[in-house]
């Protein structure tokens, strides 16, 4: 029997921690291994309990959200942990300072009970939350400030086709929408894409469509 996913969940509400607590515990595959109400303490449980997915709040006393997702998931992290930014706040500016703090994912607190546990699941998996178009609206309109190109195209380690499948990518197309443009099967796009992140270091598609924009490879 596959061992259940370990969550952590952090908000500073404990009627809201409490009712994440109880959904995720329903369910046989996942874990509830901790739960804390500010973002130090999120910090310090996750050195001792390794969970696999941290379900984290922005707004928190002592260190917000934000900022303890990028001491737990930020670029450099030697052992970077999963967080799904979940909050109340449905502003763009959070959801991509959450994605640049190294979140895989974000969910409104009023998203129904199943969108929370599939997006623990999902992120569980290395996958990131945020459906193609949306990555491309909000990596897009934020794409001037991220984009202090520190190399350009004819640095990335890509061949020719994984550059252009890196570009459909960013450009917010599924795979299926990559494979059909490109007359290549399903497969062989997931392919592709593993190769790029594993060539790149990348964690997940967000990742990726944070790499082009900043390389210059989209506009």
């Amino acid at each position: 029997m596959t061992a259940p996913i370990r969550v952590l969940v952090c908000d500073d509400q404990a009627l809201i921690r409490t009712g994440f607590a109880t959904i995720i515990d329903a369910q046989p595959d996942l874990e509830v291994v901790g739960e804390c109400g500010d973002g130090q303490a999120a910090i310090d449980l996750a050195g001792r309990l390794r969970p696999d997915v941290v379900v984290m709040d922005v707004r928190m006393p002592i260190l917000d959200g934000i900022k303890a997702t990028h001491q737990l998931a930020g670029a450099g992290v030697p052992d970077p942990v999963k967080v799904l930014v979940v909050t109340t706040f449905n502003l763009d500016e959070y959801v991509y300072e959450a994605l640049r703090a190294g979140a895989s994912g974000f969910l409104l607190k009023d998203a129904p009970p199943a969108q929370l546990l599939h997006g623990i699941r999902t992120v569980a998996t290395g996958a990131a939350l945020l459906a193609p178009e949306v990555t491309r609206q909000l990596v897009g309109r934020y794409a001037a400030r991220i984009r202090p190109a520190d190399g350009t195209p004819g640095e990335v380690p890509l061949t020719p086709r994984e550059l252009e499948v890196l570009r459909l990518i960013a450009e917010g197309l599924s795979n299926s929408e990559i494979a059909a443009a490109l007359v290549i099967s399903h497969e062989t796009v997931k392919t592709y894409v593993s190769r790029i992140l594993t060539k790149l270091d990348l964690r997940d598609r967000v990742q990726a469509v944070v790499y082009a924009y900043r390389r210059g490879l989209v506009t």
